[in-house]
């Protein structure tokens, strides 16, 4: 269902939230080939550089010789891997974004001798819980919270217990069979629902 809907709003404008900016008389298009980006999904940037002449607007090709390319989230930046697209004046760098917020796309250099240094803030990166349905994780967390509560009550008994034992003569006709039942099956129920949550808490983290 989450790969449908990537496909299906991917597909109503790929250039839907991208940027453009001109300088001198080149026109560069910024944006997220996939849209909206989400957090752990491989994606791509993309650049559509193109020129204005006296016969239209043409492609760049090479556009990246001497133009180095960046993305910038907070602190920290990356330099981009830039591959062509078999269309002119067409690239793109593939990234797999890891938080949710704001990028910006940094280009410094030039373009067949025209100088270039701009910041492009591109579309905000979503978390995946935007496109994805049904929304498995309030059950998986209320499960959680089911077993660490019962856990918590049997650890109360087994130190209850525990507490009782400490002055039980064992040696005694205060001490049955019927007893050490109980005491052995308290055991194993805590170590069971210990098992039960480990198990939980390692599917939950996939």
């Amino acid at each position: 269902m989450l790969i449908f809907s990537l496909l299906f709003f991917s597909g109503l404008s790929s250039a839907q939230a991208h940027k453009t900016i001109t300088v001198e008389n080149l026109k560069i298009e910024v944006g997220w080939q996939d849209e909206p980006p989400l957090v752990g999904f491989m994606n791509a940037i993309t650049f559509e550089i193109n020129e204005n002449t006296s016969d239209g607007q043409s492609g760049v090709k090479n556009a990246f010789k001497n133009l180095v390319a960046a993305v910038k989230s907070g602190g920290l930046e990356k330099t981009l891997d830039i591959d062509s697209d078999q269309e002119a004046g067409h690239y793109h760098s593939k990234i797999i974004p890891t938080r949710t917020g704001s990028l910006v796309v940094v280009l410094k250099g030039d373009i067949n001798g025209i100088p270039i240094n701009s910041e492009i803030t591109v579309e905000d990166v979503e978390d995946k819980s935007l496109l994805a349905f049904p929304d498995t994780t309030g059950s998986s967390d209320q499960d959680v919270v089911a077993l660490k509560n019962a856990m918590s009550g049997l650890q109360k008994e087994i130190t209850l217990l525990k507490s009782k034992i400490s002055g039980l003569d064992t040696t005694s006709g205060n001490f049955s069979a019927e007893t050490a039942y109980n005491f052995g099956i308290f055991g194993l129920s805590l170590g069971a629902a210990g098992v039960i949550l480990a198990i939980v808490a390692m599917i939950k983290r996939k």
